[in-house]
C-alpha cells in the first residue's frame, strides 16, 4: 500500500528546540535504541548547538522536524559519523521521531528531503547506522532506498551494529 506522506518541515534547530527534543524523547520507547533512558536537558542543548554550527558549515545538519501543525516531532538530517568505530569519516543520515507520530510516514518524509537538500550539497553518499532489532529504522532506511552493505562490532554491546548505504550523486567516469 502506498500512502501519501504528510507535510512535514524541517528547520535549523533553536535553543528551543532542546527542551522540545527532550520533552518528546523522554520515553523508554523512543530511546530502546539509543542507550535505553533519557538523556539530560543539557546534551539536546549541546547537540541543537553543535547542529546549528554543522548547518553554517556544512549547509546540512539534524534539522527539527515541524508537523504541518508546527509541533516540533523530532528530528532528522545528517551530520559525519561522530564515532571513532564504524563508517569514521562518512556521513551518516538518521532520525528520531517522538511516540505519538510513529508509522505515519513522517521519518520517510523528512530522511526524503534530507537526501535531496545532501544532493544538493554535493554529498556523494551516506550511511545509517541501526541497530539489530530496530525494524522501524530499518524500513525507513530500506524505504530510501539504502541497503544494508556491511556491520561493524558495537564496542560496548554485544551485536553487530548495520550499516545501511546509499550513493547520492550519479557518476560521470567513463
Amino acid at each position: 500500500m502506498n500512502r501519501a506522506l504528510p507535510v512535514v518541515r524541517l528547520r535549523v534547530p533553536t535553543d528551543e528546540d532542546a527542551v522540545a527534543w527532550h520533552r518528546i524523547f523522554d520515553d523508554p520507547d523512543v530511546m530502546e535504541f539509543h542507550g535505553g533512558r533519557s538523556a539530560e536537558l543539557y546534551v539536546y542543548e549541546e547537540l541543537t548547538a553543535r547542529q546549528r554550527r554543522h548547518d553554517a558549515e556544512r549547509g546540512f545538519c539534524l534539522w527539527t522536524m515541524v508537523d504541518e501543525s508546527g509541533q516540533v516531532i523530532g528530528f532528522t538530517g545528517a551530520q559525519p559519523w561522530p564515532q571513532d568505530w564504524g563508517p569514521t569519516g562518512e556521513i551518516e543520515i538518521g532520525w528520531r521521531l517522538g511516540r505519538a507520530y510513529w508509522g505515519q510516514g513522517y521519518a520517510t518524509a523528512a530522511a526524503q528531503m534530507t537526501l535531496e537538500r545532501l544532493r544538493a550539497a554535493g554529498v556523494p553518499d551516506v550511511v545509517a547506522m541501526v541497530r539489530p532489532g530496530n525494524e522501524r529504522s530499518i524500513s525507513v532506511a530500506k524505504r530510501l532506498g539504502m541497503e544494508l552493505a556491511e556491520t561493524f562490532p558495537h564496542p560496548r554491546l554485544n551485536e553487530e551494529a548495520l550499516c545501511f548505504r546509499l550513493p547520492l550523486q550519479i557518476s560521470h567516469s567513463e
